[in-house]
């Protein structure tokens, strides 16, 4: 199907200024104005720090230094689950906008294992897109999804520890450190671009050791969700084989819990769920008949977004508006923060106090992974009619849901959907992880 061209707003046009620009003086400075020869050793070193600094600085300025406000628009703007008028709720707008965590490049950090880069400039962006959604994960876990960022205010204790989680230091359970690191088991070497699924699946192994957020991270491979695994997953103390009603008889320890069913609060009987759900929508371009089913995520009010964005630049997606989609761009280069000993920090770099980016939809890389948050089983089980309803929408479904693993699928038994969390060798994942490797799913 033909998908038509979108208008080139500024931001698309002041990004392949900057691209451009960077190519032409990578290319002027690796060779000497006199005689063409190349510029080797200290002098070649020195000069090209200087340029990457230089284009950073040139990238920003031009990036954020022009900023569109949003369209003056009947057509409502979604942004994880809520609705608002573009003509009458700005203000609102901005201020849902502003409490997401920003998490871009950052700069001067401790070196990633002990001698590894100390700044993740041009090669962490999906990585801190992957920190982005998580991020608001963790918002949703403890503090509510309308909870709002005040500048200049006391914090709330959990929203503190949330922040320390991702600070960029390698004892932050989801610190670029941390990440980069896992990711070297994934086949993933410090410094290499990520694409959504391998970051998903570094994610997953991560939340293991969060023991303050207790979170099930599940990543629903094969462009299938099933019922059944997430629901072990979540709710591991209850015997699956004599019916989802039977308690187990021994209770099992977790994050030095000993945990039973029957010894449980209903809030407990469930462990929140972070489903991360890996796709590909086309071959080299979105499949436009994909275009709804997208949108409808984002309008749901389990969705933490989607990370993707363009070949080898990721963005955060958190709503949309008529055919644009709303983003948080990584693409900024700030210093890394420094907590003082109480682990407060000056946290405005954290969030994004400007109108965000916008992009035509048909822009967007086919790679992409959509998150989802149910802190409730009544959550899950009314985001799976949600699903059922989208799927019987125009356009095609993303994904499949089922109530039980399909018999072509690999078993719930390889896949350990409950490993022992006292043994983190067991958390390897029985399947490959290279991004390129999905179903593709057409007309």
């Amino acid at each position: 199907m033909q998908v038509r061209k979108p208008r080139e707003n500024k931001s698309f046009i002041r990004s392949n200024i900057c691209s451009d620009v960077m190519k032409l003086l990578k290319s002027y400075i690796l060779l000497s104005r006199s005689n063409y020869m190349p510029v080797t050793g200290e002098a070649a070193s020195t000069i090209w720090d200087f340029i990457i600094k230089y284009a950073t600085l040139t990238y920003d300025s031009l990036r954020f230094g022009e900023i569109e406000d949003f369209p003056e628009t009947i057509e409502p703007v979604w942004i994880l689950g809520k609705q608002f008028s573009a003509l009458t709720e700005k203000d609102e707008i901005l201020a849902d906008v502003t409490s997401r965590l920003w998490l871009t490049y950052r700069k001067n950090f401790q070196p990633i294992g002990g001698t590894g880069p100390t700044s993740d400039t041009g090669w962490g962006c999906m990585l801190r897109c992957g920190q982005m959604i998580l991020g608001e994960a963790l918002i949703c876990r403890h503090l509510g999804r309308d909870w709002r960022w005040s500048p200049g205010q006391r914090q709330r204790p959990e929203y503190i520890s949330i922040l320390n989680a991702f600070i960029d230091k390698k004892d932050s359970y989801y610190s670029i450190h941390q990440i980069a690191q896992m990711g070297v088991g994934e086949g993933k070497s410090i410094g290499q671009w990520y694409g959504p699924n391998t970051v998903a699946q570094v994610l997953k192994k991560l939340a293991v050791f969060d023991s303050w957020s207790r979170l099930a991270v599940h990543v629903a491979m094969d462009n299938t969700v099933v019922i059944e695994e997430i629901k072990r997953l979540c709710m591991p103390w209850l015997d699956f084989e004599r019916g989802a009603c039977a308690a187990s008889h021994e209770p099992q320890e977790m994050n030095g819990d000993l945990q039973g069913a029957c010894a449980l609060d209903d809030t407990a009987l469930w462990k929140p769920l972070v489903l991360l759900i890996p796709l590909r929508l086309g071959l080299s371009d979105i499949n436009e008949a994909y275009f709804e089913p997208l949108k409808q995520c984002f309008m749901m009010s389990q969705s933490l977004g989607v990370i993707g964005g363009k070949p080898n630049s990721a963005h955060y997606f958190i709503g949309f508006v008529g055919e644009e989609l709303i983003y948080l761009d990584p693409h900024t280069s700030q210093p890394a923060v420094e907590p003082d000993e109480h682990g407060q920090f000056l946290d405005e770099s954290y969030h994004c106090q400007h109108p965000p980016c916008r992009m035509h939809i048909c822009e967007l890389d086919p790679s992409i992974a959509a998150g989802f948050f149910c802190q409730t089983e009544d959550d899950f089980d009314e985001w799976c009619a949600q699903i059922r309803k989208v799927s019987n929408c125009r356009g095609l479904p993303m994904f499949e849901l089922v109530d039980s693993q399909p018999s072509h699928l690999i078993t719930s038994d390889v896949l350990n959907l409950t490993p022992d969390f006292s043994d983190s060798g067991r958390l390897e994942r029985c399947f490959d992880s290279e991004d390129e490797e999905f179903e593709i799913l057409s007309l």
